[in-house]
Order: C-alpha cells, then structure tokens, then sequence
C-alpha cells in the first residue's frame, strides 16, 4: 500500500465499484463450477473420495471397535507423486539464502550487500518459504496458481529503553510502521480471476484479480486501522453489513467465502460461519452500541487494470488504463480505493503453471495424469479386500423352516445354531448349503498392481528412488547418479517453467519495488552477520547493473563462479600473472557474492604502504648488520660501542605509521593484529644490530 495513492470517491463510483466487482466474480462462476473441480482433485490427494455405503459401514464400525470389517483401500499414488514434485521445486527454489539474491559488478558489490539484506529480512518476516510451498502445491493438484507480490505495511512494535516506564525494568513497546516486499499465496477456492487471458499472462494483459477472505470483528478492526486513508465515512457501513442482505451475495452463492469439504474427520469446525455469535453470547447485543457489530466479515481485495473516467473517477489521466486496488466488505460497502503507482505497472498477482502445451485451462495437472492410475490401482487391491469379506461371510442357501435366519446370519463366530422341529432326524446337510469359495485372482491383482503403478510412474516421469522409496539393484554409484540424472529432466524443465512464469516477474517487481519504495533503515542480516545500513539513493542509482539470481539461476551462474575460483588460484600461484592484477580486491568481491563480507578485514592503502616501506627497512638493517659483523673479524680494535654507533650511522630512521597517515589504534581488529606483530620485528632487528 505505501507508496500508492489512496482516494476518496463519491458514493456513484463506489456503487459502479462494487457493481464491477460482482461481474468479475460472475464472469469466472458461471463459465465453470471451478470450486467443485478443485475439490475433487483434492479428495484425490487425500484419499476420501470413497463415499460407498460398504465403505463407510466398515469405517464406522473400525471407529467404534471392530477390527474385523476391511475397509476399502485407496493406493496411494496421486499425493506421492504431487509431494515429490513440490519437494524437487522447493529444493531449487527455497533453499537459499536470501531466496533471491543480488549481484553487482565489483564497483557496487557494497550496493548488492545493502538488496540481499533487504530481501533476506522481507522473505523471513514474510514466510516466503510457506507461501511458495503452497503455490507448488496448487500448481501439482490443480496445474494452476496463484501468488501475490506486493509492497504493503504492517504496523508492528519495538522495544524502546525509557526509565519512566516500569522503572526502567522492562522494555517499553512502541509501535512502528514497516514497509516491504509481501508475497502472498491466494487460496483458489475464492479466488476470481480474468479468463480470458493466458494464467499466465494475466500480471500483463489480464484486467482484474481478486480473492476474498474471511476476519471475525476484531481481526477487521484491526485491519481497517491499519489502512492509510481509508474512507471513513463508510468503516460503520462496512461493520454494520451483514452476510447475504445485499445483492445476492447470500451465504453459498457464487461470491460466498467457501470452504471444501473434504475431510470428513477434521478435527475442526469445517465451517466457521456456523459458529457461536460471541456479541449476543456475551450480552453485547442488548446494550447501547454505537456500531452493530456482526459476527464475521467477507472482505475482498480487488486488483483491476481501469479506465478511471468509465467509474467517474476523477483522476489525472481518466482515459489511461491503471492498475487499481479496491477492498470491499461483505461484497456491499467499499472502504478502500488506491491506484498502483507502482513503476512495474503489472497486476501484482502471478499466476502459474506446472503443465503448458496452449491449451490454457484445459491442460491436465500432475494430479489428474496420476488418477486413473490410483483408481485402477485401487481396483486391484479392493477386489482382494470383497474376497476376503467373502470368505468370512460366505454366501449361503439355508430352509427357514429348518433354521432360523437370525441364528444363520449370528456375527459370532463360534454361535451355536440351533435347527428347528422340522429338522429333526434328517440329514442337516439338506437344511444348509453353503457355495464353494474360490479365491484365484487376489494374487493376479497384486502381481498387476507394480505394473499399474509403474505406469503412473511414466506418466509424470518419476521414480521409486525420487519419491523416497528403497529400490534394489546392482548399479555401480556412477551408474545410479546417471539414472537420477536423467529422471530429473522432467523436473528441470517444470523449473523453467516456473522461473518464466513467475520467479522472472516476481524478481522484477521485487526489485523495483525495493528501488520505489525503501526507506533508509538499518537491518541486521542474519546471514551475513552484521548490520547492514540501507542507503535509498544508492539502491536507486544501481537499477541498471543489477542481476536477481534464484535457485534455478545462482549467484555462481550469473557471475561465473567456478570461472572466478580458478583464476583466482592461477593469479596465485603465477607471479607473472599476479603482478598485474589486485588480487585482494578480487577476492573480496568473490567473497562477497557468497554473502561473506570481508571489508572489515581488509588493509587501507596507508597500512600497505607502511608495511612495505616498513618491510624495505627490515631487509636493509639486517644487511648492514651481516656486513658489520663480517668487518668486525677483519679489523682489529674495534669495541661493540663503536660497531653500534656505525650501524646506526648507517641504517635510515625507523618508518612511522603516522608518516603514512596509519594509525593503528583506530584500524581494524585484524589489521591491529598484524600490526602489532610487524612493530615488534623492527625491535628485534634493531636490538639484534
């Protein structure tokens, strides 16, 4: 939000807003029941999608203590299959540190220092690694999702030292406004977005994006409060609106918060809206209040690309698409309106997927290649399951005047049965006749089931090895690392899928949002372990000359790393070489890309000037010295006063730090070291003199 212009517009353009918003959300409902798609492709990976009646008899009769009746099995094959491509992207994508990191030729590497802070403390504040998760888990089950990369502002505390508080005991808390990249995983679900375009495209050519979320009073409050100029004449509107009084958008319509159903043993209410209304539960309805607070609140975030003079807005440009933000409550009451003034001028909602072949919605995910797969595998194993329901209860033919049908179809297994009158005398084989039981196929099933499964494996382009499963054989090391190798193709290109789609976008606008917006703070980098002073002129200065790596594309990929290694090890180890080239400067720059900053360690110009100034007056003492001592066996009469009167006469004055403008009291520790240590070995050679 900082950074954008918020606006106050008059109650028609609101109305138009609102208007507009519920034609986006038509406009995606009732081309297709999408919700309904999602979900069965969620009861795929779960596993619940088994609503038969001999299913749940058996379930509910495991819940409650019997052990005997076998419930159906579904193999496990599509969330496999969907966590181990999840798995492989986050090892790519989110396993460093920061997640995307910047680079700089040598001249701005303290710049790159000041970007990589600042993106290391956004991702970490923001939990970039659980949202990004998410979306690849999305992108597998349903091959499309959805995340948003915006700067916002949260209002957050710090501790403050004030001795008038507590006496000084405690910190005092004090409430802080921070800015910064936010990326945010959209749940599909209530989520609406314009079709008409490529998912993909739709940060560039779409003209809206949205979602909708559900906050109880207080987490409202608190969010309104939150919002720089809101429009305040509307905030008890939007508290007093209630769920489904307006405008169709009644509970379980098409712009209802929904939830799935999908677990049917959730531990927690599946459906929030039906819980207690805590203001009459706590009295609060029978009292004087100036605002009638309801229960819950649907509030919907509404990015749109707009001509501002079609809603009456009157703004500088009306006939200029823009890029808008509105958030509106209840679907009824809009309470927030902003242009993006963003440099990028994108929708800062990316949407992604794992499988592109030009067919847009209609292309299968990951999920959907591995269900068939799961049900005929499914198949296979629950025809060994009804035949071993039949062998514990075997059809049977009986004469109920012979027996009676309750002591026949008894569950005890050692019940006695009783035959009646007309039985008696005659052969009991005549009253009871059971069918012969012949089970030949359950060991076909489970020969066929690797076979299907290993199909679904080819599908998708996996393995047992990859999904974590122990597979025998006799490959030599190399052999195997071959193999992985080449499972991982299909991976490796799902990753570059991804860094076109959305990791390119999203560093784009994370970068330029850093260079709009940033402020001049001071941030504590954990991996870098220092505190890192941002300076916003630089940041801006810099647009031009900076690279934003990934996993896909790291820091030693986009500065050639391995290249820089090896010529650092040649100049080295090759005086010729070296002479012409500061290897030390080169090294730190190396250092730095890796996030190690060496610059506290590094020696001043003064400080190598005095070394070496001090390193010639060491060489010439102790040849002066060699060449006295040779003298003094020669000529005869010469006392060791006289020979130290000569030497001395002969050796040039001691050079000072301060001669070369080094001091080493205000130098680094390091460096202090090291001085320390070379002012000790002009002592020695002049005592040994």
């Amino acid at each position: 939000m900082a950074g954008a212009t918020p606006l106050i517009i008059n109650e028609k353009s609101q109305e138009a807003i609102i208007q507009f918003q519920r034609q986006c959300y038509q406009m995606l409902n009732q081309q297709w029941n999408i919700r309904e798609q999602m979900r069965y492709r969620d009861l795929l990976y779960i596993r619940e999608g088994d609503l038969s009646q001999e299913q749940w008899r058996a379930k509910l009769s495991n819940r409650y203590g019997d052990p005997t009746k076998f419930q159906n099995i579904v193999v496990p094959v599509v969330m496999p299959q969907v966590e181990a491509a999840v798995t492989y992207q986050s090892s790519v994508f989110l396993t460093g540190v920061p997640l995307f990191g910047f680079v700089a030729p040598p001249s701005e590497a303290d710049t790159a220092v000041q970007y990589n802070a600042i993106m290391e403390e956004n991702s970490i504040r923001g939990g970039w690694v659980e949202q990004l998760m998410m979306f690849f888990r999305d992108t597998f089950k349903y091959n499309l999702g959805a995340i948003e990369v915006a700067w916002d502002r949260e209002v957050t505390q710090a501790i403050e030292t004030d001795l008038t508080f507590q006496a000084g005991k405690q910190g005092k808390p004090k409430e802080v406004i921070w800015e910064g990249n936010c990326v945010r995983r959209w749940d599909l679900y209530n989520t609406f977005w314009d079709t008409r375009v490529a998912p993909t495209e739709i940060y560039k050519k779409g003209e809206f994006a949205g979602k909708t979320e559900l906050f109880s009073r207080m987490a409202l409050k608190k969010f309104i409060n939150e919002l720089p100029d809101k429009m305040v004449s509307n905030v008890t509107k939007a508290f007093e609106s209630g769920m489904g009084t307006q405008g169709g958008s009644g509970t379980g319509g098409i712009e209802s918060y929904y939830i799935p159903q999908i677990n049917p043993q959730a531990i927690l209410n599946l459906d929030p809206k039906r819980t207690i209304d805590w203001m009459s539960w706590a009295g609060l309805l029978e009292k004087s209040q100036p605002i009638q607070y309801k229960n819950l609140y649907e509030v919907t975030t509404l990015y749109a690309r707009i001509l501002p003079n079609d809603f009456d807005l009157r703004v500088p440009s009306p006939n200029t698409p823009q890029v808008w933000k509105f958030i509106i409550v209840n679907h009824q009451v809009l309470i927030y309106a902003e242009r993006q003034t963003n440099a990028h001028g994108y929708i800062p909602v990316l949407f992604g997927q794992a499988n592109t072949d030009g067919l847009m919605y209609q292309t299968k995910s990951l999920a959907d290649n591995a269900a068939p797969f799961q049900s005929v595998a499914s198949a296979l194993v629950n025809s060994a399951m009804s035949a071993r329901r039949r062998a514990i209860s075997d059809r049977t033919l009986f004469d109920p005047s012979r027996v009676s049908e309750a002591h026949i179809n008894s569950d005890n297994p050692s019940a006695k049965i009783p035959v009646r009158p007309a039985a008696y005398g005659k052969p009991v084989s005549e009253a009871v006749y059971a069918f012969p039981f012949r089970d030949d196929q359950s060991a076909v099933a489970f020969q066929e089931l690797p076979t299907i499964l290993s199909m679904a494996d080819t599908a998708n382009g996996q393995n047992k090895a990859r999904q974590g499963q122990f597979v025998k054989g006799n490959k030599t090391m190399h052999e195997f690392d071959t193999v992985m190798g080449n499972a991982n193709g299909r991976d490796q290109m799902t990753s570059m899928l991804f860094e076109a789609q959305i990791f390119t976008p999203m560093k784009e606008i994370l970068k330029i949002n850093i260079m709009q917006y940033q402020a001049g703070v001071s941030i504590y980098s954990p991996s870098q372990d220092q505190t890192v002073e941002i300076d916003p002129i630089a940041l801006r200065k810099s647009k031009a000359r900076f690279k934003v790596t990934d996993g896909l594309t790291p820091t030693d990929k986009v500065i050639g790393g391995d290249e820089w290694s090896v010529a650092i090890q040649t100049i080295g180890s090759s005086p010729a070489i070296g002479s012409g080239y500061n290897i030390a400067p080169m090294f730190s720059y190396l250092m730095k890309t890796r996030n190690v900053e060496l610059k506290p360690f590094e020696k001043t110009p003064q400080q190598v000037a005095y070394e070496q100034a001090m390193g010639q007056w060491q060489n010439m003492a102790a040849q002066v010295t060699e060449l006295a001592k040779s003298a003094t066996m020669k000529i005869e009469g010469v006392t060791m006063d006289s020979l130290q009167k000569m030497v001395s006469s002969l050796i040039p004055p001691q050079p000072k730090p301060q001669d070369f403008g080094f001091d080493p009291q205000t130098t680094n520790p390091a460096a202090g070291k090291q001085e320390g240590a070379a002012s000790q070995q002009p002592g020695g050679a002049n005592g040994q003199a």
